[in-house]
């Protein structure tokens, strides 16, 4: 399973984006194949890499769909192969180490 860590948000829309960011978020709400938490700063999606590009491009899309002239989408990726890995993991195994 992979992990992404996406910030998408529209430029010249204003400060206040949080309404973008919810659509992308309605975008993926219900998808199958992911899971998802929103942070303060950006969503962390799991999933098979295949579903999260898929989400990806519906969070795109979705900004716009609203009238976005232009998405600015920051995206990482962690694709591990050789074990099981949940966002939620790597956090407790910090904590485990502090």
């Amino acid at each position: 399973m992979a992990i992404a860590l996406v910030s998408i948000f529209p430029i010249g829309e204003g400060t206040s984006l949080s309404s973008y960011v919810a659509e992308s978020i309605k975008a993926i709400k219900g998808m199958k194949g992911i899971s998802f938490e929103i942070t303060g700063m950006g969503t962390i999606i799991e999933g098979e890499i295949e579903n999260i590009f898929e989400a990806l491009k519906a969070m795109h899309d979705a900004q716009i769909k609203v009238g976005a002239k232009r998405v600015y989408m920051s995206i990482t990726i962690d694709d591990r192969r050789d074990k099981p890995s949940t966002a939620k993991g790597k956090v407790e195994s910090v904590k485990e180490k502090i």
